[in-house]
């Protein structure tokens, strides 16, 4: 079985939504505020930062420049106030546009130029670049998520010490299947 390319990365995109949302889902209100130091950035800052970025990337992807003239990128990284519901609100419209731009895409459009602050990047390009730097967000709302739950985290992976029973399941569910 093969897939496209744009089948792996809707994937790819899907499973990076889903393991912030599963991080952003154990922390309380509050903590999607908090910040390590003076510096640092919040959860909530950095799923503003990235829904800022989707609606500017995604926004009319073939035409326009990926970097939207209307963004206020520094803004996304100001501390906030608002609530789960409106930061969620945010972060869902922008998965939306992800989607809603990748979806009517096809195999021979991965080859066509669009711009990103001006610079050409094959669609291609342009997609696993965006790949890349959802995942590195979504892994530091993953950090952040971890430290602020402490020992009530529920890992969203293969807990430590049990590699070799995970590992074993996998095996008998190949074997099931195969």
């Amino acid at each position: 079985m093969t897939h496209s390319v744009l089948d792996l990365a809707r994937t790819e995109f899907r499973s990076i939504r889903r393991l912030a949302e599963r991080a952003i889902a154990q922390v309380d209100d509050a903590g999607l505020h908090v910040t390590l130091d003076a510096d640092g950035n919040s959860i909530a800052m950095l799923m503003r930062h990235m829904a800022g970025n989707m609606r500017s990337r995604w926004t009319d992807f073939l035409t326009t420049d990926g970097e939207k003239p209307d963004r206020l990128r520094d803004q996304e990284f100001e501390p906030t106030t608002l609530s789960r519901e409106a930061l969620m609100a945010e972060w869902n419209a922008g998965w939306a546009l992800v989607f809603d731009a990748l979806d009517p895409l096809t195999d021979e459009d991965l080859f066509r130029t669009v711009t990103i602050r001006t610079e050409p990047l094959t669609v291609c390009q342009a997609i696993y670049r965006q790949v890349s730097h959802y995942s590195g967000h979504t892994y530091q709302i993953l950090l952040l998520a971890r430290h602020l739950k402490g020992a009530d985290w529920q890992t969203l992976s293969v807990p430590k010490g049990q590699s070799e029973q995970y590992n074993a399941q996998m095996i008998a569910r190949l074997k099931v299947r195969g």
